[in-house]
């Protein structure tokens, strides 16, 4: 009978160490909700889930959202596609140098102008590592390679806004999750907790039926 609850026990930590792994992150676009005909400044946040480094990075604009102007960023260029209107359609960072490492993140800023009617619009994206692999970010919400999506409410249609973004990016490390590593503890101690509280219960069983 002990041997039977310790198998037990063994299997049941086994599947949650298994099953409640850290959410990976993903390319994303901030801020996640802005107003209808604001002129916003939106970052691009990029992590690197892997161990090659990032060296190149292709966002494609929505359709309805006019993107003017990017910030310069150290050690990376940049490439423009217009269309025939001269509306910028894509915007192509590249690293002059290794790009982003493992562990790393970094963030591309640029201003843009919002449609006049509400809606949710996504954010194509496509990462290229230096292993020449390429991962598009243009699922749905719901897969593995989810597209950014950005919420357009009614709003101020005269105020310019800034979302959350600081004044300058810079690569800042991280844990293997892609998120900092603040997050990173948090969501291991919650696994270490879950895993404590069934093998305190099962223990609690055993001893009741002894």
């Amino acid at each position: 009978m002990k041997k039977k609850m310790w198998t037990i026990t063994a299997i049941a930590l086994l599947f949650i160490l298994l099953t409640a792994h850290p959410a990976l992150a993903h390319v994303t676009v901030h801020p996640k909700e802005s107003s209808t005909n604001a002129w916003e400044k939106y970052s691009v946040r990029i992590p690197v889930e892997k161990d090659s480094h990032t060296t190149k990075v292709k966002l494609v604009v929505p359709e309805e959202i006019n993107l003017v102007s990017v910030m310069p960023e150290k050690n990376w260029g940049y490439k423009f596609e217009k269309d025939d209107n001269d509306n910028i359609t894509t915007v192509t960072w590249t690293a002059i140098d290794d790009g982003i490492g493992p562990n790393e993140f970094t963030e591309f800023y640029f201003v843009a102008s919002n449609p006049g009617e509400p809606g949710q619009f996504s954010w194509n994206a496509y990462q290229t590592y230096d292993d020449g692999s390429v991962v598009e970010w243009v699922g749905d919400s719901d897969a593995d390679e989810p597209a950014s999506v950005t919420n357009v409410v009614e709003g101020d249609a005269v105020a310019q806004h800034d979302g959350e973004a600081p004044a300058t990016s810079k690569t800042v490390a991280q844990d293997e999750s892609g998120n900092d590593n603040s997050s990173g503890k948090t969501i291991w101690l919650s696994i270490f907790l879950s895993a404590a509280a069934i093998l305190l219960a099962l223990i609690s069983l055993f001893r009741k039926r002894t």
